[in-house]
């Protein structure tokens, strides 16, 4: 997700080139939102070839550069042994220094850019303005490909109500507000003005089960939606709460009303995570906070009031 604005910032410089996004299978559903690539070039179905059919590939490709920036050592030889000519990396990878002709010295942890705006710095090669503000990121998606919902789906929706949707778990991608925060929000929204739903896979549905059983009139959808489904309905909703997992990035992305839930240790902390959007808002518990502040472990994030989450969704 945040990676694809980059090549948003790209067409707008040069409109003319042709940019293959390369990524793992689980990806492919989101790239496919944004106008601004080209092609998707499925790396998990790539690396199942030998090695000469994934260099011949390439070189297919007639690639003129690369841009490692998710970096994978095996991606940076193989782009050296198809001989693209420019291969961009950060100096902070050992392996970059012998596979990588372009290297630029970017520390992630300890800057206070946003990760999107990390990722753009990598684009001073092209001769092209890096330091991007997260509004002109926010511009860059190009989601104009989104998929219909189906029927099922619509009729789920309740267009006389705020349709919300709640994503309490993270798959180890972010801290966790915790399921006594989501019950308590649950109950906090007036049942008259919001239709509430529970996102998550089908095991993550197992692990908030007493939170769906706890709460009749919420619609549990955990385990429903395979990715581009679910990209359909969270664009037929009105908003999103969730720590930092991809559907909050996703959901801000998309302009809706978007609430993410943070601690403020580095490097999770939101000034790098936070969702990008004209709807898009945070909290955290402290952003001072003495013990994240030291980088030792902290659970502030559970103590984020939930009147705090309704605020920032009825905000006008």
């Amino acid at each position: 997700m945040l990676t694809l604005p980059m090549a948003g910032w790209i067409k707008k410089k040069y409109p003319a080139c042709k940019i293959y996004f390369l990524g793992s299978a689980y990806t492919k559903e989101i790239i496919a939102l944004s106008e601004y690539v080209d092609e998707f070039i499925d790396y998990t179905e790539l690396k199942k070839r030998s090695q000469t059919d994934q260099i011949g590939f390439l070189k297919s490709l007639k690639v003129d550069a690369i841009v490692h920036v998710f970096p994978v050592k095996e991606i940076a030889q193989l782009a050296k042994q198809a001989a693209i000519s420019l291969r961009v990396g950060t100096t902070s990878r050992i392996y970059h220094w012998f596979t990588c002709n372009k290297r630029v010295a970017l520390s992630r942890k300890n800057s206070d850019l946003h990760e999107a705006q990390l990722n753009i710095q990598l684009l001073g090669f092209l001769n092209m303005e890096t330091n991007v503000s997260l509004k002109d990121i926010s511009e860059m998606y190009g989601f104009t490909k989104i998929p219909n919902a189906s029927e099922n789906m619509l009729r789920l929706i309740d267009k006389t109500k705020f349709n919300l949707i709640l994503h309490p778990k993270s798959r180890g991608n972010g801290m966790e507000w915790g399921l006594k925060n989501f019950d308590a929000l649950i109950k906090l929204l007036p049942e008259e003005k919001y239709k509430i739903f529970l996102s998550g896979t089908e095991e993550e549905g197992k692990l908030i089960k007493d939170l769906i059983q706890g709460n009749p009139s919420v619609t549990d959808l955990t385990g429903k939606f395979a990715l581009k489904e679910f990209i359909a309905f969270i664009n037929c909703c009105d908003g999103l709460v969730a720590s930092g997992t991809g559907p909050l990035h996703l959901t801000s992305a998309l302009g809706k009303r978007t609430v993410g839930l943070f601690p403020s240790r580095r490097p999770i902390h939101p000034g790098r995570w936070k969702p990008i959007g004209i709807n898009a808002s945070y909290l955290v518990f402290d952003a001072n906070c003495e013990k994240c502040r030291k980088g030792e472990n902290c659970d502030c994030i559970l103590r984020i009031d939930p009147k705090q989450v309704l605020a920032l969704l009825e905000k006008k």
